[in-house]
């Protein structure tokens, strides 16, 4: 029995851990070869650690371990050129690109935010979108599904926090949702998608770590994931602090299969009921 992607090459930005490396490994189980991409980093306005090139080469053993081919390949989503020879390195290798996520993203947590903080998210999360996108555009064909990572914070009309460091990730991710509906106007005609998914709290290193413990427990001096989790959990609808990465690739999948075929310029919820408490 052949997968819901057989025979596909997906590009996945942010690949090197979370849920751009799971994203990876669920499509690879349903038979696609896959491109990972991930700058490997660090920045100075960012508060906890960034992926490795280790953590890079460790998603392409993951994905090989099922059989698949993989292409894995440093680069900054800031860096429109450099995406650019990316995408042709890795089509000279793969020859093609069916399924595109645009993952990669970062969150700033910083009791007072600085031009610094906004340049970085918002280069990274926002123009970063649209570089992958138009890296990757000239190269894909009928049938072609691009998949944006949105955010619950897109639709929040104020941060869950007094925290400001998460301010620009929400006019970022509020920026892709006409972003996506306007290309997926534009891209309906050759029968190409785009769709993006909005996550509430994911288990990964951008959810948990101090920084965003403090921004939720401001009461305590050094609150751990056990102190934060109730809070995290008041986000939600369901009794539940966040969501796992495979549940997000799970909506992945569904959108770039054939399943979807005639779903475009939309947003999934996988919140747990988030969006229901606006």
């Amino acid at each position: 029995m052949s997968g819901r992607v057989e025979g596909k090459v997906a590009l996945i930005t942010g690949a090197g851990r979370g849920q751009g490396r799971s994203h990876a490994v669920r499509l690879a189980g349903e038979g696609a070869d896959i491109i990972a991409i991930d700058a490997c980093t660090s920045y100075e306005t960012i508060s906890y650690p960034m992926s490795s090139k280790e953590d890079l080469d460790e998603t392409g053993r993951l994905v090989e371990a099922l059989g698949r081919r993989v292409v894995t390949i440093q680069a900054d989503v800031r860096d429109l050129p450099g995406l650019q020879d990316a995408v042709l390195t890795a089509l000279a290798q793969l020859e093609k690109i069916d399924i595109v996520c645009a993952n990669a993203g970062v969150v700033a947590m910083a009791p007072e935010q600085t031009v610094a903080h906004w340049v970085d998210v918002t280069n990274i999360n926002l123009t970063g979108v649209l570089n992958t996108v138009n890296a990757v555009l000239p190269h894909l064909k009928t049938g072609a599904s691009i998949i944006v990572t949105g955010s619950v914070a897109a639709l929040m009309t104020e941060s869950p926090t007094s925290n400001a460091g998460g301010l620009a990730y929400s006019h970022a991710k509020r920026a892709l949702v006409s972003m996506v509906k306007s290309l997926g106007k534009a891209l309906a005609p050759e029968m190409i998608r785009i769709n993006g998914i909005h996550p509430t709290n994911v288990d990964t290193d951008m959810l948990q770590h101090e920084a965003m413990y403090r921004a939720f427990r401001p009461d305590l001096d050094s609150p751990t994931r056990e102190d934060a989790a109730p809070s995290f959990a008041t986000l939600q609808s369901m009794p539940v602090p966040w969501v796992e990465p495979l549940d997000i690739s799970n909506a992945v999948l569904f959108l770039a299969s054939d399943e979807a075929r005639y779903v475009t310029g939309q947003f999934l919820g996988v919140d747990a009921g988030a969006l229901l408490k606006l």
